[in-house]
């Protein structure tokens, strides 16, 4: 059985623009606060897109909505990895809401989204590169 790794935490604001007319943040916004979380990650850790060359690309994402945020508040966003294939990973997320104490509580969240490395020249999936793949839990 394979194992996630802890790769990144983030915490960010609940803005006012995220809610909606129901007065809680819009389904949209929770795909943005993981796509934060893990543009940040593969910034700390080398894999950002080259447009000219190679990087990740999202090939799929899907979220568990489990309650729901209001504006205003702080959330904190965990990344956790999965074992790599050859040219893809799946990256999950937490999406916690924090607490009057500074404590990350209770789960509000739950998304995924699969990472396929590309070669934008050549238009198809290339090798996870080796700075990425030194991130990630072996199999």
């Amino acid at each position: 059985m394979s194992s996630k790794k802890l790769v990144h935490t983030l915490r960010m604001p609940i803005r006012w623009g995220d809610m909606d007319a129901m007065g809680h943040v819009n389904n949209t916004n929770y795909f943005r606060y993981i796509e934060s979380a893990r543009i940040a990650w593969l910034e700390q850790v080398g894999g950002l897109p080259d447009a000219r060359g190679e990087g990740p690309v999202i090939v799929n994402a899907s979220m568990n909505f489990i309650k729901q945020l209001t504006y205003p508040g702080e959330i904190e966003v965990t990344t956790f990895v999965s074992p790599p294939g050859r040219s893809s990973v799946e990256v999950s997320h937490e999406i916690r809401l924090v607490n009057g104490l500074g404590e990350a509580g209770d789960l509000h969240a739950e998304g995924m989204a699969k990472v396929v490395w590309v070669d934008f020249r050549l238009g198809k999936s290339a090798p996870l590169p080796d700075v990425l793949r030194a991130q990630l839990p072996e199999a």
